[in-house]
């Protein structure tokens, strides 16, 4: 008898702890009660959220919708489903549950305790070109970050066609007269939901910072321009791009409908309704065609009401801190050479047939008196073009105009060698690389030194052991540490410096201003390229 009652005892207290677990996994969000995983770290990961529904159906390039409630415990155990795309990138590596047009989840890792710890938030931004990318990519992952004590997201939108087709009966339905930025809505809808929810993840919203790199940068540009997101957040992290002319600037509503009517046209569907019939594989097919679909925003008169450079210069933005760069090999110098070898020959015979006005003063910006010259310079000029003007034009004008501090970096750690399990592969462009019988016709990135584009984000995410392609040295969790911490600092306070850290100034508008230099040996340097820019700048505002 008193084995038995041993027994029924032991269950009793097993119950009363499977119990208390579970209650410690449970979250009541404003929609029903989330159920996330204990991960071995101890923090609480909450994976798959609807934070809208699905748009599908007659919601196709709506405004996201308020998600539905659920009644009982929803398991918040698996990603969602990541947006309609085709694979583009090499560098991609999805955990999500498949690819679907019901593609709106958010991820939430938290190390709270309790609902009241008030924990500062990042809300992180994928990169693609707003055509590719999923919150589920283990480079984002959340943990790392929240193991600093901050409550951290990952956000899906819809892409391509889906996130971005401006239509003239598409503007006509709208409430607001507007269309073709379904996909910057998207992520408004999810700061709205942070700002609603995240109390019960232990998370402050008047401490959230947004991030993103690429396409996920350019789109946190575009939040802090807009009059609907500028208020939901505290400060912003840009890695690589800008939403300002040439990198993905937005066209004019005109514009926007002109194209969306020329797609139409182009699989031939002659009303809204019967675009809105079509299957989705379907229609990502057709607008992956060859010139078939850009994915442009729009100025449409709501979610943005100008040109977001216009909005910076005239201090409308959002006025918070920022911490945003580059890496100091964004693109290779065949962009701008092409097939040429880079002799100073062939170099300065490119700079007179693209700059015919101005050859003498691009070889003075962009010296090419030898062959190593050559190849830095067309290095620079090529990842000036491609999205480094827009990235420093962002951050000179939240410098002029915010009257808070802005931290500009440089990302410069080359990539290490591949591990032997990916020695059969080719290395690619944005980081990624091709395998098997296909790299040996694979387009090759060529060999360069510095930080090609997206190289950072495994170390600014503390994310280098997810990814299994390089063989990581010890000066590469070096770098990483340093500058994990240096956003972790800034997320939590708005200031990147911290103990053990070298000093890094908020930058200026003037020659000679500071930016932080992140490599084996990290420094705070004085800049040297305002001119470049400058320079740019003089083409691209006319």
């Amino acid at each position: 008898m008193k084995l038995f009652n041993l027994i029924i005892a032991i269950q009793f207290v097993s119950l009363m702890a499977f119990s208390q677990t579970n209650s410690n996994l449970q979250v009541k969000v404003s929609n029903g009660t989330l159920e996330g995983v204990l991960e071995s770290s101890g923090i609480r990961s909450f994976k798959g959220i609807p934070f809208a529904q699905a748009p599908v159906g007659d919601l196709r390039w709506k405004d996201p919708q308020p998600a539905k409630d659920w009644t009982g415990v929803k398991k918040a155990d698996k990603f969602g489903p990541n947006a309609m795309q085709t694979k583009v990138f090499g560098d991609m590596n999805f955990r999500s549950a498949g690819m679907s047009e019901d593609c709106l989840y958010l991820n939430v890792w938290t190390p709270a305790k309790s609902p009241n710890e008030k924990l500062p938030v990042l809300v992180y931004f994928y990169g693609g070109g707003f055509m590719a990318g999923d919150g589920s990519e283990a480079r984002y992952d959340g943990e790392k970050m929240a193991e600093e004590g901050i409550v951290a997201l990952t956000v899906n939108y819809r892409l391509g066609v889906f996130g971005f087709l401006a239509h003239p009966e598409l503007t006509k339905e709208s409430p607001h007269n507007s269309s073709g930025n379904y996909a910057l809505m998207d992520q408004n809808a999810a700061l709205k939901w942070v700002q609603e929810n995240i109390a019960a993840f232990g998370g402050d919203p008047s401490r959230v910072t947004i991030a993103g790199e690429s396409a996920g940068s350019i789109a946190v540009s575009a939040q802090m321009a807009s009059p609907l997101s500028k208020d939901l957040i505290a400060g912003a992290i840009g890695e690589s791009g800008a939403m300002i002319f040439p990198t993905l600037a937005p066209v004019t509503m005109e514009q926007g409908e002109k194209n969306g009517l020329a797609f139409a046209e182009r699989v031939k569907a002659g009303s809204l309704a019967a675009l809105r019939a079509m299957p989705a594989q379907d229609l990502l097919q057709a607008a992956s065609m060859p010139g078939a679909f850009s994915a442009s925003s729009t100025i449409d008169g709501y979610f943005l009401p100008k040109q977001p450079s216009a909005i910076f210069a005239a201090g409308e933005q959002a006025k918070v801190p920022l911490l945003a760069g580059w890496n100091s090999a964004e693109i290779p110098y065949q962009a701008f050479m092409g097939a040429d070898s880079p002799t100073p020959e062939n170099y300065a015979k490119k700079v007179k047939q693209e700059y015919p006005d101005q050859a003498d003063l691009v070889l003075k910006l962009y010296p090419g008196n030898t062959q190593q010259e050559v190849v830095q310079s067309a290095t620079d000029l090529a990842s000036d073009r491609f999205i480094v003007y827009s990235t420093w034009k962002w951050i000179d004008l939240q410098a002029k105009t915010s009257g808070k501090p802005v931290y500009r970096y440089l990302f410069s750690k080359s990539k290490p060698p591949m591990t032997s399990e990916f020695s059969n592969s080719t290395p690619g462009l944005a980081g990624g690389i091709t395998q098997g019988g296909q790299a040996a016709t694979a387009p090759k990135a060529p060999v360069s030194e510095g930080a090609p584009h997206a190289f950072e984000i495994e170390y600014a995410m503390g994310n280098l052991s997810t990814n299994p392609v390089y063989a990581w040295t010890p000066d590469d969790y070096k770098v990483s540490a340093t500058m994990f911490k240096y956003f972790a600092n800034f997320i939590k306070t708005g200031n990147p410096n911290g103990s053990g850290l070298p000093q890094w100034s908020p930058t200026t508008n003037a020659d000679n201003a500071p930016f932080i230099n992140i490599d084996i040996t990290t420094k705070e340097e004085k800049a040297t390229d305002r001119g470049r820019y400058l320079f740019l700048d003089g083409i691209y505002t006319k």
